[in-house]
């Protein structure tokens, strides 16, 4: 393949993956639901307690009955009221996140602009033989250009997801009651519409940006795409708050509806009598869609600016092979048309008809996506790469063959594949670890915690050894690029992980919107059981990313020691060691300050939930609406609020560390907190993971062994209700949470490497 017939394939492929998802959209949107809505006269808000309850089976219905227009216009008020909701508070969380955005690009130009006292003469190149090397000032400036234009990529990511999801939760719960496999198409493909849409537009503001900056600087690939990891570090910035905010606003709505109403009065879930059910099924869409997605977004953004980078200062720098650079991209534009024949398996080539259909169809789609890729790595591979190359970016430069990066990325892709069954074994109540977590409930909530912390623990040893395998076989392959390119390739099908991963609280929300709607009991066990598997797939999706985290952290670390000049790294060297220490507490300092900032907030729930149901007459009786809005309010405050200090630790642990310590210092706080940040977040992760599906487990009362354990309001059930409560901070806020923090250390590193080299360790050298 030639150059520019390679080149042009990227923004063709970003292209077709948006139009695919175009495609998929007006497919879910020839559901209808606004008609209904406005017929009726509903406006904002929610009116409160079932009207009624239907108990007639699919054939029953009446297309176009009252009753069922009813349904229809419920189903929409609902919606629209988790819609407004979580639309009000991303926009308030965005103005925040602008002003730190803007302060932040700020420092970024000051820091970078002041190396070489912010001269504009051109500064010689550190590993290529290009003389015309940009100054820093002008380093500065593109790199702060690219900090914003990932920020923005990253908020656009999350805003879509939020978007897709509230606009598919109430179709998805009304194709419901014409049958599962409808059901099911719905949600999945109104997940393939943020997967593709976010896959795409990344890779296509990342390929025009290269393009534009390359306008200004020419030969000077070095300086090109040092700039251009701003572009990663704008995306996880984002990442970051949408995590921990999100995270903070959906599980102290979700702690405070399970616990006063599923366990102290002993209501459904999403019941519509419990005033905290609206902010909960808000934060679904706010933590587990917006913040997921930038999460996601993130992690390609870092990991490919890592690839591009250390393919800068490589021979394709020095022989201008600008396609072989582009490789990365490339690998990723493969991806999506890998993932979009994926997607077809799912929606078109095969067929939902029981409950047991959905797990089976969700993991295909993981293998399938993985079989293909490899095929599509080695065309990529092989049509666009010379058969050797060199890695100048150690003191011994490292020759490599293009079969050599064919198997680094492959390795990745199946890491990735490994990564994602082992955490389904231990987070799906289809196999004997979660079943053993419900078991346990027979003697209390006590017993349960102790059970789903060791399965947490438990969980960790498969993903550690497929990841050290991965780094070993990568890095002495193709070296610090091999990683990275592993790291790609884990991330190569993440359409299809977005797509699986977005598909779980649409689905969350659909169940919820059948509740309140009063829906017969039938709808509600088809959406619980697409919940129920789209719950493992989501946990499998944290595993995908807390992987490619550890990967991509290591290349960014790779690319740290490069570019600020480090020889080597030595343990026992008292500055390496020193940060080590504090590296590797880093991620439970910031675990401690999420779950609390969930306990506290969740405690403000409680209490205002409480004052409702005793203060309000007629609310258990269903006569009367509850004040939904002052718990909304109330997770609002609070991730805005909580958000900013654990994003403060995170974003100025690297500075500080850099800036008064020295660039080993902050090696070693890197290296430390990778290494047991990616345990923490396993754990966490997997623990949560397993408690939700253990109490879900318990309440489908499907197998004789579940029955035994009690119907719903049960003492296990009750003590499943606490233990999953216990992990709802656990899976959905501190754990996703970390594998930013150790990713968006590393890149802030990389992107300040010039600064401390020439400024850091004013404490010490």
């Amino acid at each position: 393949m030639g150059s520019a017939g390679a080149e042009a394939v990227i923004p063709l492929a970003a292209v077709v993956g948006i139009l695919f998802a175009l495609w998929q959209w007006f497919v879910v949107s020839r559901v209808k639901i606004s008609g209904y809505y406005q017929s009726l006269g509903t406006s904002n808000g929610y009116h409160g307690g079932p009207v009624f309850e239907m108990d007639r089976t699919e054939e029953d219905a009446v297309e176009g009955s009252p009753d069922e227009r009813v349904i229809m216009a419920k189903c929409a008020e609902i919606q629209h009221a988790i819609s407004v909701g979580a639309n009000s508070f991303l926009f308030t969380q965005y103005k925040y996140l602008s002003v730190f955005m803007t302060f932040f690009a700020i420092i970024i130009f000051l820091f970078l602009g002041s190396v070489n006292r912010f001269s504009t003469k051109a500064q010689p190149c550190t590993y290529t033989q290009n003389q015309s090397c940009k100054s820093a000032l002008a380093n500065a400036f593109f790199t702060t250009i690219a900090f914003l234009l990932g920020a923005f990529t990253s908020v656009f990511s999350g805003y879509l997801g939020m978007k897709i999801a509230t606009y598919a939760n109430a179709r998805t719960t009304l194709e419901a009651q014409k049958g599962i496999g409808t059901a099911f198409k719905i949600a999945y493909r109104s997940g393939a519409v943020m997967g593709f849409l976010l896959a795409s537009s990344g890779l296509l503001v990342l390929y025009i940006s290269i393009n534009l900056f390359k306008v200004y600087y020419g030969d000077d690939w070095e300086g090109l795409f040092e700039a251009i990891t701003g572009y990663g570090l704008g995306g996880s910035s984002v990442a970051l708050f949408g995590r921990v905010g999100g995270g903070i606003y959906t599980k102290a709505a979700d702690v405070g509806a399970d616990l006063v109403g599923k366990v102290e009065m002993d209501i459904p879930e999403d019941d519509p009598r419990n005033p905290a059910v609206i902010a909960d099924n808000v934060g679904d869409n706010v933590g587990d869609i917006a913040g997921m997605g930038s999460d996601l977004f993130g992690s390609y953004a870092e990991a490919t600016c890592a690839a591009l980078y250390v393919a800068s200062i490589s021979s394709f720098g020095t022989n201008h092979n600008f396609s072989a650079i582009l490789y990365p991209l490339l690998i990723s534009a493969m991806g999506i048309i890998v993932c979009l024949f994926t997607t077809l398996f799912a929606t078109d080539f095969l067929r939902i008809k029981a409950i047991s259909d959905i797990s089976r169809v969700l993991k295909r789609q993981l293998l399938i996506s993985t079989v293909l890729m490899t095929a599509g790595i080695a065309v990529v591979t092989f049509t666009t790469l010379p058969k050797s190359f060199t890695i100048f970016n150690f003191s011994n430069p490292k020759h490599v063959k293009n079969w050599q990066l064919f198997l680094c990325v492959s390795i990745g892709l199946w890491a990735g594949l490994v990564i994602g069954y082992t955490t389904e074994f231990y987070t799906s109540n289809a196999y004997s670890p979660v079943r053993d977590v419900a078991d346990s409930c027979r003697t209390g909530a006590a017993t349960n915690v102790i059970f789903g912390l060791a399965l947490g623990y438990k969980s960790t040893i498969i993903p550690s050894f497929a990841l050290a395998a991965s780094i070993y076989t990568s890095f002495r392959l193709a070296s610090i690029y091999g990683v990275a390119m592993a790291a790609l390739g884990m991330l190569s099908t993440v359409a299809t992980g977005l797509s699986i991963d977005a598909y779980g609280p649409i689905c969350d929300n659909a169940g919820g919107i059948a509740e309140m709607a009063g829906m017969s009991h039938e709808v509600r066990q088809r959406t619980d059981a697409l919940d129920a598997a789209g719950n493992t797939t989501a946990a499998i999706g944290k595993g995908f990313a807390i992987g490619s985290a550890a990967l991509v952290s290591l290349a960014l670390f790779g690319a740290y020691v490069s570019r600020a000049g480090i020889a080597s790294i030595d343990v026992l060297d008292p500055r390496v060691f020193a940060g080590l220490m504090v590296g590797s507490m880093l991620p439970y300092w910031f675990s401690a300050m999420t779950m609390k900032s969930v306990g506290t907030a969740a405690l403000r729930m409680v209490e205002e939930v409480r004052r409702q149901f005793n203060t309000i007459p007629g609310l258990m009786e269903g006569r009367t609406k509850p004040d939904y809005a002052s718990c909304v309010r109330i997770s609002t405050d609070a991730s805005l609020q909580k958000m900013v200090p654990a994003g403060f630790l995170v974003m100025v642990s690297p500075l500080v560390a850099g800036t008064f310590f020295g660039v080993e210092a902050l090696a070693g706080l890197l290296a430390g907190a990778l290494v047991s940040g990616v345990q923490v977040a396993i754990s966490a992760s997997n623990s949560g993971g397993a408690w939700d599906n253990a109490k879900k487990y318990i309440e489908a009362g499907a197998s004789d062994h579940a029955k035994s354990l009690g119907p719903k309001g049960s003492d296990a059930h009750k003590a499943a209700v606490i233990g999953d409560t216990v992990g709802d901070p656990l899976k959905d806020t501190s754990g996703p949470s970390i594998n930013i923090l150790i990713k968006l250390m590393a890149v802030e590193s990389l992107v300040f490497a010039p600064f401390f080299a020439e400024h850091g360790g004013l404490v010490f050298k």
